[in-house]
């Protein structure tokens, strides 16, 4: 079956009654639980994305709560990958640099603060630098008032 491209389906969808347009939707949140949550994002929280963002800092504050009392760094480093994977999903939601920029920056300052030994690991090292040129990226991206706000935060992470 042959793929479609964004441009027909934008021509097709505008042609469509919104009853049938509203059952699409549907069908494509049954499909598959990302669609489910991207779609409940869209209809619920999209409009307010500080709010979003703070229960996304509360959904991290409470692995890092969960984290505490792991010693194995094999479950540390299984544990934040996790974390990181949930975390560059709401950003794709989001679409904003300057959010993501936020999270990313929150969970390195987490990670900070949970004193857990990422020097003790490679992996977990290199995941945190991964991290650390993601954010970079980010905020080279961003208007100058900005970038220099994030690069203030970015110093204080930087281990």
């Amino acid at each position: 079956m042959k793929t479609v491209t964004v441009n027909q389906l934008k021509k097709e969808l505008q042609e469509l009654s919104p009853k049938d347009l509203a059952e699409l939707c549907l069908k494509l949140a049954k499909y598959k639980k990302d669609n489910k949550e991207f779609l409940g994002y869209l209809v619920f929280e999209s409009h307010d994305n500080t709010s979003f963002i703070t229960d996304v800092k509360e959904l991290m504050d409470a692995h890092f709560g969960e984290l505490q009392s792991q010693s194995n760094l094999y479950y540390i480093k299984k544990s934040l990958r996790k974390l990181l994977r949930i975390i560059n999903k709401y950003c794709k939601y989001i679409g904003d640099k300057a959010l993501a920029a936020e999270l990313h920056i929150y969970f390195c300052l987490k990670v900070k603060e949970a004193g857990i030994r990422i020097h003790k690991n490679q992996q977990l090292e290199n995941m945190y630098n991964q991290e650390l040129k993601k954010i970079n990226t980010l905020i080279s991206s961003l208007h100058e008032d900005l970038r220099h706000d994030y690069a203030g935060d970015l110093k204080k992470i930087i281990i």
